[in-house]
């Protein structure tokens, strides 16, 4: 996935503020060592900072990492894989918004997770659940087929609460509260469809010959379903976790190179 950091910030800080409630879930406390695990442009770590949190930053895309740096200078935030994270026993808690569904290996990145928190340490995360963008998905891979090139790769992981509570437990987490739950979410300006799929639906556009008038197609398709009161509204599902690390000997494996326990740029 090539992530296009000024895009994601001009059109896409939704992304950001309706993860506040993830963060307000967390309730991290000042001096507390926390890890935004899919941090994008680094807003939340800056705001976790700036409330006396020891928060770090970490991502997948070379790209947000590299923006987050020029939007907020010294923060530490690095480029990493949620499935081979280097930190063990790192961190009181992990917050990650909106950044799961794009890890389908999912009980590597659980076990991954587990071994950067300290027992007892606690992951709260929202991400898309099951049903996510479903009205999107179907309308595109059945224009696909019109097209002639098939149904696409799809990078997502919806998961059900039943499927990732499961997940979470072989890691040795226990869930201690779970929602899936509908939440509508507006798309910025009339061509907002159209630079969500430009930002996160790449591959439902890929191997399309026609691709500009098969973006428009799919828009005109969908306007009915999702544009009202005079903007985009993507039928987002979500998945929200608060989970507790309480059996870490199912996790307790010495990562080569890792930071000893504790933050080193705290």
């Amino acid at each position: 996935m090539a992530w296009n950091a000024d895009l994601y910030d001009a059109k896409h800080s939704f992304v950001t503020a309706l993860g506040a409630e993830v963060v307000d879930l967390l309730a991290a406390r000042p001096g507390e060592h926390v890890l935004d695990l899919g941090c994008g442009t680094g807003d939340h770590v800056a705001q976790l900072r700036e409330a006396g949190v020891l928060a770090v930053g970490a991502d997948a895309s070379p790209a947000m990492i590299e923006r987050a740096r020029e939007k907020h200078p010294g923060l530490p935030v690095d480029v990493a894989d949620a499935r081979d994270l280097p930190y063990d026993r790192a961190f009181d808690a992990v917050l990650s918004n909106a950044t799961l569904h794009w890890v389908q290996e999912a009980d590597q990145a659980a076990r991954s997770i587990a071994r950067a928190l300290r027992p007892r340490g606690r992951f709260v995360a929202e991400f898309g659940g099951a049903g996510n963008v479903a009205t999107i998905v179907e309308a595109a891979e059945e224009l696909r087929v019109d097209h002639g090139v098939g149904r696409s790769s799809c990078p997502w992981y919806f998961p059900t609460i039943g499927e990732y509570a499961a997940v979470l437990e072989r890691s040795g987490f226990e869930v201690r509260q779970a929602w899936l739950f509908d939440r509508p979410t507006r798309l910025v300006g009339d061509d907002g469809l159209a630079n969500w799929l430009r930002m996160f639906g790449q591959h439902l556009v890929a191997d399309v010959s026609e691709s500009v008038g098969f973006v428009e197609s799919l828009v005109a398709q969908l306007r009915p379903k999702l544009h009202r009161d005079g903007s985009w509204w993507a039928d987002y599902r979500r998945l929200r976790i608060d989970a507790v690390l309480v059996d870490a000997v199912l996790v307790d494996t010495v990562l080569v190179d890792a930071p000893s326990a504790g933050d080193p740029r705290a």
